[in-house]
């Protein structure tokens, strides 16, 4: 997917908050969106090059968002909205091998306590599969792990995945890393256990697990490999 609004180069200087970062644009330095809570403490160095998306919006506070910058020569996306929006194309494009069959494709579901980001079925609706998205920024190595926080909220969506299951319904969690050239995937047991724990509670639940990488460019990002996931 392309993202439609202008890309600037810029140079990162530091994160006061979750929310905004303050980056060098043409020789300025002016405060950003940073549209990704997490920690990206690996990404996010002094020094270090950073892409901006133009957001024309009168009421925002910020003009530009900061959706990529390059580690170790890599270029990483680190929008949190934009996995969604991958996974919503590849399914239409039917580019996720394990769901080609289904046709309708509706977005922010609720099933319990818990609304997924996606609920497929088939045409005639006598096959439900409900999916949970991730989106994966943390890499060391050509390996990748998630989450690079604490999430109370990612275990509670395993878990009513589980439940998902034991109802009769197709469950499954895809993990989007948002790089390219890496080699396998597993939990961040170091960061949050606890999802660990509930990850391989799914496996053995049934419930299916996968990881793609994708071709990242500094107008868009697409979905492109399997990669092996170590649990």
């Amino acid at each position: 997917m392309k993202y439609n609004k202008k890309i600037y180069e810029g140079i990162f200087k530091k994160r006061p908050n979750r929310f905004n970062a303050n980056v060098i644009l043409n020789g300025e330095e002016i405060v950003v969106h940073v549209p990704n809570t997490g920690r990206c403490r690996e990404i996010l160095k002094e020094g270090t090059k950073i892409f901006l998306r133009e957001e024309l919006n009168p009421n925002r506070k910020t003009k530009y968002d900061l959706i990529a910058a390059i580690k170790d020569d890599i270029l990483i996306n680190i929008d949190s909205q934009i996995p969604n929006k991958v996974v919503n194309e590849a399914l239409i494009n039917k580019k996720i091998n394990l769901l080609k069959k289904y046709e309708k494709i509706e977005r922010e579901k609720t099933f319990g306590k818990s609304r997924f980001d996606f609920k497929l079925s088939t045409e005639k609706d006598n096959n439900i599969y409900y999916l949970e998205v991730k989106g994966v920024t943390l890499e060391e190595n050509g390996h990748c792990r998630f989450p690079d926080a604490p999430t109370e909220r990612g275990a509670r969506h395993i878990l009513e995945l589980i439940e998902a299951k034991k109802q009769g319904f197709g469950a499954g969690i895809l993990f989007l890393i948002q790089l390219d050239n890496v080699k396998t995937f597993s939990p961040n047991d170091l960061t949050d256990p606890g999802f660990g724990e509930a990850l391989r509670l799914a496996k053995k639940s049934n419930v299916d697990i996968m990881a793609y990488n994708c071709i990242v460019y500094e107008e868009g990002i697409e979905i492109n490999d399997i990669v092996d996931i170590i649990l």
